[in-house]
């Protein structure tokens, strides 16, 4: 666990810096000024009078101690959701109030009530070394008085922001300007006079960082703080960085380490938002439209019918307002074969949205299809809002008219490619997902282990996901290549959420293929660097083509955990199984490594055996081997089996750290070069002695001259 204290005066942007780096580090975040003024608020309630002049100083003391200790009390402590209630009543904005303003300094610099309150405070930090705390264990951001000197004197970062008086002020008269109700331009002078009387930071204590951002963007604190967790982060014990302290090296030898080093992935928790499906007849742009809301070329795109298949979901945002937007397959009445399931993915993504849009070609006019799937909606009873895509004309307005026939309201003019429009589409379905007042989806938990299915055409990963999720989530069909977007599905597997992302078929030759099998190749491509772990899926039933292996080949250079999936195990007879062994002896050999799961996603036989062979290959993908450790066995290793003499000299390995995990890469300092065979030698011999099953390893070699005392621990 780790506790970043962070101290200052007021207009010097506390909260927000220390919410921005809570939210950065997947940390809690305690707001303990909120907590002095749900103090002063409580008073208030009980009608306690705290006008400075007649305060009864004992009477607050008494009530501020039963607000924390019979249970009134309860903050948040998520950084992208801050509230505060007291018993039970929401008081986020009323603390925030002129009336509690002006008042808050009367309660806080009583001491007694300070006590009472760092008491809390130092409860509501100590919390967070608990598994089933809101960072699960990780660690808190607190900001307020005294965190740094009192409340959390032994905290690991602990930071004191200052700024010019002058700065100060006119950032708080900036803040008291934009929000409504909140007391006017603040005498920060006066406002530091009254606190200094109960506590001291003007001027950083021992062992506390300052930073003055008079002349910093809000980017650059926090950039400035980063820092400082990072390093606090790679100091705190079995942190390889620690152990690096103990060896002579040169700023060049780190140069090197830290540019061979991952960053952490960030991480943030996910949160209950509006859905909006857009459905439509086939090639009418809805998946542009859902590219130009996204501000990316997300769905695959094509000037044909029938590119999209199944419904993909994606996190968007409009105007501060986060949704889930989902984009479906043309919808077709009557279709066959893959059409209709491609209808009824559609169907199945109206029913689970909170609102619609509805998107009609204003070029071709109204069509018999369209005022059939008008019909649909009716029957779904969602909030629907009318899209006329294409209309580029001045025009338009009345080119959509013609759209008023269909009884769903006003048509909104738009032209997905260009833009025009889409801004007012927006606001009014983002109006009909706030009047809908329910949040049937998620945005995507960044937390959640991502796993992509990959493997070439028709081996069976949409049927995989299918059984995985118990849904029928992806279209699946006989024919090669039905899948064309990335779909990301949450599955709970023994107990834990997984982020499942089904691909499309990788197909052998990029250059000789054109339209949406390209488009949906270079996506795979990105979902691939978007996982973390690769299912690569086989068919069990046909023979192991080139193509397999290539696929392979490109999650292990992406450096992602690989977990081998033979899909229709169950179709396979004795000798089938027998030539499968064989080939896993001599086809396989470069990814002997990696766990190997058989299976029938079909009918479910054996995909129980999945999640434990994936929590191996990620727990191998983050393992980290302490440096004096690494240096040891090494050092066995090179006594026991030394490099081959080559023009008679021997390269030795002088030092050697492990720079990053995801995946494990480490950086060997050598007196020569390292010809590939010893390298293979040693990489066999490191997953010998410390597992890493399930992920591939990356060494890098640095020549140079030997050092006087390189490599040797100084102790």
């Amino acid at each position: 666990m780790i506790t970043v204290a962070i101290d200052g005066p007021a207009g010097v942007g506390k909260s927000s810096t220390a919410r921005a780096l809570a939210g950065r580090f997947g940390l809690a975040y305690l707001d303990t000024g909120a907590m002095y003024r749900a103090a002063a608020l409580w008073c208030l309630n009980q009608g306690i009078d705290l006008d400075a002049s007649n305060t009864d100083e004992r009477a607050i003391v008494e009530a501020v101690g039963a607000l924390f200790t019979e249970g009134h009390f309860e903050i948040s402590l998520d950084p992208d959701d801050q509230w505060v209630r007291l018993d039970g009543q929401d008081v986020g904005e009323r603390i925030r109030s002129a009336e509690v303003s002006s008042r808050v300094s009367v309660v806080s610099s009583i001491q007694p009530v300070r006590r009472v309150l760092i008491a809390a405070q130092r409860a509501y930090i100590a919390g967070e070394s608990d598994e089933d705390s809101y960072s699960r264990g990780k660690g808190v951001v607190a900001e307020g008085r005294d965190i740094t000197t009192v409340v959390a004197p032994d905290a690991q970062v602990r930071i004191l922001l200052t700024a010019r008086p002058e700065v100060r002020e006119a950032r708080r008269a900036g803040q008291s300007s934009q929000a409504a109700g909140m007391v006017g331009r603040d005498d920060v002078i006066a406002r530091d006079r009254k606190d200094s009387q109960v506590t001291s930071f003007t001027k950083p204590a021992e062992g506390v960082s300052e930073i003055d951002n008079s002349e910093m963007t809000f980017k650059q604190t926090l950039d400035a703080a980063t820092v400082l967790v990072r390093d606090a982060m790679d100091q705190e014990p079995g942190s390889d960085r620690r152990d690096l302290n103990d060896y002579e090296l040169d700023d060049e030898d780190r140069a090197i380490i830290e540019a061979e080093s991952g960053k952490d992935n960030e991480e943030q928790v996910s949160k209950g938002v509006g859905v909006l499906a857009v459905v439509g007849r086939p090639n009418v742009g809805k998946s542009t439209l859902v590219n130009r809301i996204l501000g990316r070329r997300a769905a695959v795109v094509e000037d044909t019918p029938g590119v999209t298949r199944d419904r993909v979901s994606y996190d968007a945002e409009w105007a501060g307002t986060y949704f889930k937007i989902v984009d479906t397959g043309g919808w077709e009445a009557d279709a066959h074969g893959i059409g209709s399931a491609i209808a009824d993915q559609a169907q199945l993504a109206v029913s689970l949205a909170d609102a619609v849009c509805f998107v009609v070609d204003g070029q071709v006019g109204l069509t018999d299809m369209d005022s059939r799937l008008v019909s649909m909606l009716r029957k779904a009873g969602k909030p629907v809002v009318l899209a006329v895509n294409k209309l580029d004309t001045t025009n338009a307005d009345y080119s959509a008219s013609e759209f008023w026939k269909l009884g769903m309201g006003e048509p909104h003019p738009i032209s997905a490619m260009h833009g025009r429009g889409v801004g007012d589409l927006l606001d009014a379905a983002l109006a009909e997902l706030e009047r809908a007042e329910t949040t049937s989806g998620l945005l995507t938990r960044s937390d959640l282990r991502r796993v992509a299915l990959v493997g070439r055409p028709n081996v069976g990963k949409s049927s995989l996901l299918n059984q995985l999720a118990g849904q029928e989530r992806a279209v699946v069909n006989d024919l090669a290549g039905t899948t064309r977007d990335p779909i990301d599905e949450t599955v709970e597997m023994d107990g834990q959420d997984w982020l499942f992302i089904d691909t499309a078929g990788i197909k052998r030759r990029l250059h000789k293929i054109s339209g949406a099998e390209y488009y949906s190749s270079l996506r795979t491509q990105a979902a691939i660097e978007r996982s973390e772990l690769a299912l690569v899926l086989f068919d069990a039933s046909q023979p192991i083509a080139d193509q397999d292996l290539k696929v392979m080949s490109q999650a292990v250079d992406a450096g992602r955990a690989i977990v081998l999936v033979f899909n229709k195990w169950d179709l396979l007879d004795d000798f089938g199984r027998q030539r499968l062994e064989r080939l896993w002896q001599t086809e396989f050999d470069r990814v002997t490594w990696a766990e190997r799961v058989n299976l029938s996603a079909r009918s479910g036989w054996h995909t129980n055996r999945l999640a434990k062979a994936m929590r191996t290959a990620l727990d191998s993908w983050d393992q980290r081997i302490p440096t004096g450790k690494l240096n040891a066995f090494l050092g066995t290793v090179q006594a026991a089996h030394p490099h081959p003499l080559r023009g008679g000299k021997q390269p030795r390995i002088l030092f050697a750290t492990q720079a990053s995990t995801r995946p494990p890469r480490f950086v060997i300092f050598t007196t020569g070069f390292l010809e590939a065979s010893y390298r293979r030698f040693l990489e066999r011999r490191l997953r010998e002695e410390f597992g890493f099953q399930g992920t591939p390893i990356q060494l890098s070699v640095h020549i140079r001259e030997n050092k006087k005392g390189k490599g040797k621990s100084r102790s």
